[in-house]
This record gives C-alpha cells, structure tokens and sequence, in this order.
C-alpha cells in the first residue's frame, strides 16, 4: 500500500507514580524508525494532573521533534482529589502544559484534518467524560472548511465502544447519538484511549446505534507508557501506527512488555475508508 499518511497513535501516559521512563524511550526510539506525518496522543498524559507530570509529559512530547503533536485532555489530566482545584480551575495545570491553545483543536495536515474534543468534565463525569452540542457544532464546521478529500480523523479520549474488559467501566453517554453525527460528517476514523486496552470497532457495536453504510471505524489505544495496562494489556504497553492508503487504513498495533524493552509489532488489521458522498 503506498501510504498516503503515517499517524502514531498513542495514549495514557499516566506520567506519575505508574509512569515507565523506559517506555518513553522505546516510545521515542519508535518514532525516530517509522517517522510518522503526525502523532496523536489521546489523552491522560498525566496521573493526577500535577505540574511535575505535565512537564514529565512535555519531555515525551518534545522528543517528537519538529512532527505535528495533536495532544486532548483525559480525565486523569484534571484534579480529582483536589477539590478545589477541580472545582474552580480544573485545567490551570493542563494550561502549564499545553500554553492557551484551546481545549477543543484542529490540526491541519498534508491530506488530513484531525479534530481534537475535550471529553475530561470535571464537573460532571470525571470518569467516563462528556461531548457536548457545541462540541458537535466546532467539530462539523471544521470538517465543513476543510478540503472535500481530505481525511477526516476525530479524537476523543473516552471510549464511544464498550471494552473488552468488564471492570472497564461504561462508555461515553450519548455515544449512539455521537457516533451517527460524526458519522454524517464524513468522519473516517475515532481515535481514543482510556481504557488502557487496545482494540478495535465500528460504530454498529455501540448499543443502540444505527447502521451506518459502511459502519465507523474506532480504534482505542492501551496506555504506552505505564503499568496500568487492562484485560488483555495487562503486563503491557501498547500504542499502533495507522498507514492511510487511498481508500483503506492499515492499523498496526505495537505492544511491549512493561520490563521488556522495544515496542513490537502485532498483526495489522485493514479497512477501507468511507468516503464522501
């Protein structure tokens, strides 16, 4: 497949107590071998969103040199014990390391557009996060204004499908309702974290959603550089590397040991792209 695009995908860094430096390495080791266009970091760069994590974060961050980084919020990226905080300024560390670029993003790439939504609402549904209308609206009016070919990628930190694992929790709420809207927009392809599992879906897996022809792909990534691994990912980290073609992707997952040393390829997976109509 001549590649149209490389994204690496990856997600959870969870910087703090269950952080593996050595997995930044092989991270970063990674990236230097495949050299993709773009990397997507799909929140909960942190474990307690404190600053001495989030600068830990810019670290990895910055070891991707001059390639485009489309970073988004977990929930883990805002306070949960400190109350005060979360109630009043829930993303003032985030801000220490992100700078005021907004929490909701477009990022622009040869071929691509890749929408970013804040899912962490601190106020609200700390865990299994929210997207609400407005977010909706930002991210149709960015697809609307961007080129008719171009790829549409969407990333949202909380998971739109249920995992694999039962002690995973529940997915994002008015995932069938999110998933058909970004559907009618000519998404291509959810990219997300969370869960600390990687796996990989399409939309008619969410309960009560409609069928979509074809059906929205929706890849979540594993934590990469922790110990929190689940389910199948427990012992490991894990992140994947998509190959946009002209009309598929090839989704190459990547694991590693928690006290092994280089990230290994898995079986790929491909699926032909949906289109505009």
């Amino acid at each position: 497949m001549s590649d149209r695009l490389t994204v690496l995908h990856t997600s959870d860094f969870q910087c703090g107590k269950p952080y593996l430096p050595e997995a930044a390495e092989a991270l970063l080791e990674l990236a230097e071998d495949i050299d993709p266009d773009v990397v997507i970091v799909s929140g909960d760069l942190t474990q307690r969103a404190k600053k001495r994590e989030f600068v830990t974060a810019r670290s990895i961050i910055d070891g991707f040199g001059a390639r485009p980084v489309v970073v988004t919020p977990g929930n883990h990226d805002v306070p949960l014990y400190r109350v005060w905080e979360r109630l009043f300024d829930p993303f003032g560390n985030w801000r220490s390391f992100a700078g005021e670029r907004a929490l909701d993003t477009v990022t622009m790439v040869d071929g691509a557009i890749i929408v970013s939504l804040n899912s962490a609402a601190p106020l609200r549904a700390i865990v299994n996060g929210r997207v609400d209308d407005c977010q909706v609206d930002f991210a149709r009016q960015a697809f609307e204004t961007g080129e008719r070919d171009a790829l549409r990628l969407l990333v949202v930190h909380h998971n739109f499908v249920p995992a694999p694992s039962k002690d995973a929790g529940r997915p994002l709420p008015r995932a069938a309702y999110l998933a058909r809207a970004f559907g009618d927009m000519g998404v291509d392809l959810i990219l997300g974290g969370h869960v600390h599992e990687t796996f990989m879906k399409v939309s008619e897996e969410i309960p009560e959603c409609p069928p979509q022809d074809p059906p929205l792909p929706i890849l979540a990534c594993g934590t990469t550089t922790s110990l929190r691994g689940r389910g199948s990912e427990d012992g490991w980290n894990s992140l994947s590397v998509l190959r946009f073609g002209e009309d598929d992707v090839e989704v190459t997952p990547y694991r590693r040991a928690v006290d092994g040393v280089a990230f290994e390829p898995m079986p790929s997976r491909s699926w032909r792209l949906r289109g505009r109509v």
